[in-house]
């Protein structure tokens, strides 16, 4: 397994939501998701799960200021490794003390733990420049939101 992976392979158009509505934590991780299952890395079971997960655990997974990285463990509900994208058109809270509101949550559905840290290996690279950040949660749409992602993606650059 390379150090990175390519996260256009692992994001398909179909996984992104741009400018999304979300009353809570909880149906911002649902739309997580379902871009998960538009995407076909996990079934409906999985979004009940990363929900259980943050229910369990807190609100670990706002990882960076207004950044949640929604997830579960590798389960039977994931079919394979991938990422959905969820840019809010209003910040949600998760409760997290340091890093809310959230405004971008990324799904990731993981079929083991190496897929895992290669794929939060490359996603930390991409979201590690405030105005990356910023040009992509302005992106008016999923094709501009994998567009940029091209053009940062070292993985599409070799």
């Amino acid at each position: 397994m390379p150090d990175n992976v390519s996260l256009l392979g692992l994001l398909p158009e179909q996984s992104v939501l741009v400018n999304a509505s979300a009353r809570d934590w909880r149906v911002a991780i649902s739309l997580a998701g379902e871009g998960l299952i538009q995407g076909g890395a996990a079934t409906a079971d999985y979004s009940d799960e990363m929900i259980a997960t943050v229910e369990k655990l807190g609100p670990y997974i706002v990882i960076a200021p207004g950044l949640a990285l929604a997830h579960s463990r590798p389960s039977p509900a994931v079919r394979c490794t991938g990422l959905s994208w969820v840019s809010l058109r209003e910040p949600v809270h998760f409760g997290h003390r340091d890093n809310d509101p959230v405004r971008l949550v990324v799904g990731l559905a993981a079929t083991d733990h190496n897929q895992h840290t290669a794929a939060l290996g490359s996603l930390a690279q991409l979201l590690s420049e405030p105005e990356r950040v910023d040009e992509l949660l302005a992106a008016p749409d999923a094709a501009t939101v994998r567009h940029l992602i091209g053009n940062f993606d070292p993985e599409v650059q070799s």
